[in-house]
């Protein structure tokens, strides 16, 4: 058995939300790696944006990607995707 193979049957029964939350764990170690070499956020931003764009065409083709990322605005001015929020 290949390690895709094991990689892909030790996921089988996992539920969505506990993958996305691996995911995401996967994807803030790399991030915090990449900052430790010196890499700035900005282009870090920019290159996972590039890359998940690039799967959800992939995955689902153009049309629905760019519905997707017409639906980003309003989720994003209503905080979806803020951390922190400011104290005053």
């Amino acid at each position: 058995m290949t390690t895709t193979e094991r990689s892909t049957h030790a996921r089988e029964g996992v539920p969505d939300q506990e993958q996305k939350r691996v995911a995401l764990g996967y994807l803030q170690e790399a991030w915090a790696e990449a900052r430790l070499d010196g890499i700035d956020g900005d282009y870090l931003a920019q290159a996972c944006l590039f890359a998940a764009f690039a799967e959800f065409v992939t995955t689902y083709g153009e049309e629905a990607a760019a519905t997707f990322a017409e639906r980003l605005g309003p989720r994003i001015r209503n905080c979806e995707f803020t951390l922190e929020q400011q104290r005053q």
